[in-house]
């Protein structure tokens, strides 16, 4: 978003530091994040970052995201008698920048995006267009009908309303937690508030990858099976490949 100079938030407000794989951490970071990302108001910002450092692998940086999962599944089931699903998983080379957007999917859900140290630099912002449309008046379906933020009126409106991540490495493993819900405010029957989220790339190069692994979990009823099978969970853990066509070039092939 360029020419965006207002911080909502404070790093303190959604920056978590680096984590290691054992149980407990994991469970500890897991309630922080959720107390963060899963609001149904806008006391919390929407979006959390978890820096795991450098030392790990791709195999094992997925699997600990997976491991996260399944605890945020376990919190949500207590939270709200609800369960936690995953709808999709992916590996893409992202190297376009970006107007702020959300990424389709149901009324409640939110984002895992697991960056990898890379050589191609970028910079991530987050909007809080549900807050802005409360603020309006309107619903956040309503915002994004009237003023596009693809269109510079719109991305104007959501200048005061949006943050930088300023905690966002291109050296480090780290997962970005961004709801990504549509749903409407409601004091009667509470949902998750969502927020748009942006990168702007500073050195896009095709002979480098600046690799996303992407879940999108969804807040289903209990007893909806899962979309994504621990088959192709685990598939998602072990595979070496990376999507490039269909996304930024699609001239050229996907790695493999």
């Amino acid at each position: 978003m360029a020419g965006a100079t207002v911080t909502c938030w404070s790093d303190n407000d959604f920056c978590l530091g680096a984590i290691g794989a054992n149980d407990e951490t994991l469970q500890a970071v897991a309630a922080d994040v959720y107390e963060r990302v899963c609001r149904t108001n806008f006391i919390a910002p929407g979006v959390c970052l978890v820096d795991m450092g450098s030392a790990w692998s791709s195999q094992k940086f997925r699997e600990c995201m997976i491991a996260l999962k399944r605890e945020l599944r376990r919190i949500h089931r207590g939270r709200r008698g609800c369960d936690l699903v995953l709808l999709s998983a992916a590996r893409f080379d992202q190297q376009v920048t970006t107007k702020p957007h959300r990424d389709g999917g149901p009324e409640e859900c939110f984002l895992m995006l697991g960056y990898e140290p890379s050589h191609v630099r970028a910079d991530v912002l987050i909007a809080d267009y549900a807050k802005c449309a409360f603020d309006m008046g309107i619903t956040p379906s309503e915002l994004l009908d009237r003023h596009n933020p693809m269109f510079a009126a719109g991305e104007r409106l959501l200048e005061r309303y949006t943050t930088r991540v300023r905690c966002f490495s291109n050296d480090n493993y780290q997962v970005l937690f961004i709801n990504n819900s549509i749903a409407p405010f409601s004091d009667a029957a509470p949902a998750w508030q969502g927020v748009l989220h942006t990168a702007t790339i500073q050195n896009p190069d095709a002979s480098r990858r600046r690799v996303i692994n992407s879940l999108m979990v969804a807040s289903v009823a209990l007893g909806e099976a899962e979309p994504v099978a621990e088959k192709e969970q685990q598939e998602f853990i072990q595979t070496n490949l990376v999507r490039r066509a269909g996304y930024d070039r699609p001239d050229l092939a996907d790695d493999k």
